[in-house]
């Protein structure tokens, strides 16, 4: 086991106690909700329930609940879970910030006590989370999911983004290791100061995600033929997506294949601009389960033009669904994609060269087909039993009480 100490990467733990243990998940978003946090918590429970441990959840209230402690629903993900009132977050009507008291988490985990917590988010709740855990001598560990400090340049309040930083340092510096899913957030998180890092990335599910799910009559409906290029988006629809570069994208590829569809899956707040100034793009709203799966497997072209994602599961997913996908080096493509193997990817900086690529793929039927077949088949590896064992690797083997060595609050006030 490695203790904590300034500067220190850990990727690989001794194995933990194989015996089943209470596993705590403190979050501010989790399924039914659609985003990538929620989707990789529900892997994650349902994985961890499969290897015989005890998960309790810890998050908001969503629409419809109630605030109280309930018993599994019997969906697989948790063994009980504690609902805490929800405050919507800013920009993001649909998520929730979750509010509690220390003292309330204390009592709950006093009576049930965890061997040990993820915290993964750092709002309000996780603050609560991590100090109620330290009070009582838990593990507790965090997960770095989500590139706050880079999204405020997207709100206009770009200012806020060194405040910000500082504030994810003081957090994550007060739990013993910090989850990051690739090896460029390693050197981000480590930059800001947060240490140490445990790599732990995601998986995908193939069974789910299949070419086989492609459905004519849903490409019918797009009105599209056979030869006529599907240009997919799955993810949000809001300004950190850069979603305006990934229209002009698809603006150069409609000005060559004049067929070509541009099919948006998912919802936010840039859906109504989008669909106003650009009425003939196909917004299919938010998909789940099957019906997802049907709309991966109906597209060609794969667009991920984000330059705020801390991973990106929609990377694995567009992957084995078997599209062809253009991205930017960064996150989940920067660790999967093997520029002109299985994909295409271009420097972080270069919006004309991610440009070119997509018109490269459109117009190239010979190697968007190698592209596809390539990502099917390196999606069959990426499975999240692998993924799960290593979250057991790094989370069930940490300190009671790690060493704190965060900034302090006048510090914070400073930056």
């Amino acid at each position: 086991m490695t203790a904590k100490s300034s500067g220190r990467t850990v990727t690989k733990t001794q194995l933990p106690d194989r015996r089943p243990q209470h596993i705590t998940i403190v979050s501010e978003t989790f399924p039914p909700e659609i985003n990538g946090v929620a989707n990789t918590l529900k892997h994650l429970c349902q994985g961890l329930m499969q290897r015989g441990h005890k998960v309790t959840v810890v998050r908001p209230r969503q629409a419809h609940e109630q605030r109280g402690l309930f018993e599994s629903t019997g969906d697989g993900l948790f063994s009980r879970e504690m609902v805490v009132t929800g405050v919507p977050l800013p920009g993001y009507s649909d998520l929730q910030f979750g509010i509690s008291r220390p003292a309330t988490l204390k009592k709950l985990w006093r009576g049930h006590k965890p061997d040990a917590i993820y915290v993964a988010t750092q709002g309000p709740l996780g603050i609560a989370a991590v100090s109620a855990a330290r009070a009582l001598n838990i593990p507790v560990s965090s997960g770095f999911h989500t590139n706050f400090h880079s999204y405020s340049r997207y709100y206009g309040a770009g200012g806020l983004e060194r405040l910000l930083c500082a504030y994810g340092r003081w957090f994550h510096n007060r739990t013993a290791i910090t989850l990051v899913p690739t090896r460029k957030m390693q050197q981000v998180t480590h930059g800001m100061g947060i240490t140490p890092t445990g790599l732990w990335s995601r998986g995908v599910d193939c069974q789910r995600f299949t070419p086989h799910k492609r459905d004519v009559e849903l490409r019918k409906h797009w009105g599209l033929a056979d030869s006529d290029r599907a240009i997919l988006y799955v993810g949000r629809l809001a300004p950190e997506k850069n979603l305006r570069m990934a229209a002009a994208c698809f603006e150069r590829i409609r000005g060559l294949h004049p067929n070509a569809r541009f099919i948006l899956v998912g919802d936010g707040p840039m859906r109504r601009q989008l669909a106003e100034r650009h009425p003939e793009y196909i917004f299919c709203g938010t998909q789940r389960g099957e019906d997802l799966a049907r709309h991966y497997a109906s597209g060609d072209l794969f667009l991920f033009p984000s330059k705020t994602d801390t991973f990106g599961n929609v990377v694995l997913e567009a992957m084995a669904s078997g599209l062809g996908l253009v991205a930017f080096d960064d996150a989940a493509a920067a660790e999967h994609i093997r520029h002109g193997e299985n994909g295409l990817k271009v420097a972080l900086e270069d919006d004309e060269a991610f440009i070119n690529q997509a018109l490269r793929l459109a117009d190239q039927p010979t190697l968007l087909s190698r592209v596809r077949a390539q990502a099917r088949l390196d999606a069959l590896d990426l499975s999240w039993n692998s993924q799960i064992e290593q979250f057991e690797h790094l989370v069930l083997n940490q300190p009671a009480q790690a060493r704190y060595h965060g900034i302090n609050k006048q510090s914070i006030s400073l930056l």
